[in-house]
């Protein structure tokens, strides 16, 4: 439904961006409703609703956020409201600045500074942020550029300093198990103050020895990832993508090759769950590329594990089953999480197991998701978000063996394990079932289901 106030005419930035895109009224209609549905949200817009749009009417909340979005998938570029003749809140200048990679780290550093400083602040004005897929080109063809031009090098071992670096290390630490046990959404500002006013500043400081430098900036793009992890369990997708992205800079001034590949893991897990898995094929691919020679097989079990997430969404079964045994193939030539870096000592078999899980369910081998999905559950007893997510999946395996009262009543389960733990990426996991119920929906059960969801994961499409 468009609303707003009007403009005084036509839209022609509207009408050559649609003209450019090849794009018709209704196709982009259709992508409008689609990306605000996977960020948990109904919106109704069709041909007609364009047609206004073109005549000059803008229409309501963060819809232009994803008209941009749209435009920017099919056009290869970013695309902001302010190109498409509209406005947004969100579209202030560092959130179009921290979607880049900059050459120079002390811009990056600026960056992190005011997104920082701006989402803690008057972050009701921010907005909410669009999240850009086509965004990420740039930032893996340049790391990808400074990997092909790094000499062959061990890479940088983490391991804690004395003074600053000790104290980033400790709460990198704290903030990891306040996540694992609540959910990103807690501690999320945590982060990002501590982010802000604490590390960034150690990072600005001169005469630093290069050792500790190369061990701050790491540890920095550390935290930056976390932050965008925390954003992405907010639902705030666009803010995820943007210090993610930083984060990657950062890695790069600590030359560390196991967090920037997973980094680029983290990436491709947001761009694949929002709908783009070819581009998180492409990252997961980046990602394996970074860290084939970092020494670290668990780091490649996790990237192989998100190629395969992306194949299975693309509905390419023979590709998602060949990253699957390549993933498993990594975990079996690790030797232990006491041998790899800090940044991947969590991810183990199960992990995998929760991850090709997911694959099967979306390639519809629901017999192999059960299978998985209990196993995760049973392994998970304290990672709850974890735990939530493989409930969720082993529902829909189960119902896609028409398995209907079972089915409800693990994800019942999800549901009640989900008190007190904030995490939209259980909530999507949900949704994901909840999709999946719509020939159901004149069922008692089901009625009863979505009654009791609707709280947590807001009106059904």
């Amino acid at each position: 439904m468009s609303g707003g106030t009007g403009a005084a005419g036509a839209n022609a930035a509207l009408q050559a961006l649609l003209k450019e895109a090849g794009c018709s009224h209704a196709a982009l209609a259709r992508r409008v409703v689609e990306l605000a549905h996977r960020q948990g949200l109904v919106m109704r817009y069709d041909k007609a609703s364009v047609t206004r749009w073109l005549q000059g009417m803008q229409p309501r909340g963060r819809a232009p956020e994803f008209i941009a979005a749209a435009l920017s998938d099919l056009l290869k570029r970013t695309v902001t409201t302010s190109d498409l003749g509209m406005t947004s809140a969100a579209q202030r200048p560092v959130v179009t600045r921290a979607l880049t990679y900059g050459e120079d780290v002390g811009e990056t550093l600026h960056t992190l500074a005011e997104l920082g400083s701006t989402a803690i602040s008057r972050r009701s004005l921010l907005g909410g942020v669009p999240f850009v897929a086509s965004a990420l080109v740039e930032p893996q063809r340049e790391w990808l550029l400074w990997l092909l031009e790094e000499e062959r090098s061990p890479t940088l071992a983490v391991v804690a300093g004395s003074g600053q670096v000790e104290q980033v290390h400790a709460m990198i630490a704290m903030f990891d198990e306040m996540d694992n046990s609540y959910g990103g959404v807690g501690v999320h500002t945590s982060i990002v103050n501590y982010l802000t006013v604490e590390v960034v500043p150690m990072l600005q400081q001169r005469g630093t020895a290069h050792h500790q430098r190369k061990q701050l900036f790491t540890a920095g793009a550390k935290l930056a990832a976390m932050a965008g992890w925390s954003s992405y369990d907010s639902a705030d997708y666009g803010m995820a993508q943007r210090h993610m992205v930083q984060a990657l800079r950062l890695c790069r001034e600590g030359g560390d090759r196991v967090l920037g590949g997973q980094i680029l893991a983290g990436l491709s897990h947001l761009c694949t769950s929002l709908g783009h898995p070819r581009e998180g094929v492409a990252l997961a691919r980046a990602g394996i590329a970074t860290a084939k020679s970092a020494g670290s097989p668990l780091g490649l079990m996790r990237l192989h594990a998100m190629a395969a997430r992306g194949h299975a969404s693309l509905g390419d079964g023979r590709a998602a089953t060949t990253a699957l045994h390549e993933a498993t193939n990594a975990l079996d030539a690790s030797k232990g999480a006491a041998q790899e870096s800090a940044w991947v000592r969590f991810l183990d078999a199960h992990y995998l197991e929760a991850e090709a899980a997911l694959c099967h369910r979306d390639l519809g081998e629901s017999g192999a998701a059960e299978r998985l999905a209990e196993a995760s559950v049973a392994a998970n007893a304290e990672r709850r978000r974890r735990r939530a997510i493989s409930r969720s999946v082993l529902a829909a395996a189960r119902l896609q063996q028409g398995r209907l009262d079972e089915a409800l009543g693990t994800a019942t389960r999800a549901l009640d394990g989900l008190e007190g733990v904030h995490s939209e990426r259980s909530v999507q996991a949900l949704r994901d079932f909840r999709l999946r119920l719509a020939p159901h929906r004149q069922e008692p059960l089901v009625r009863e289901f979505e009654r009791k969801a609707k709280p947590l994961l807001g009106a059904s499409a």
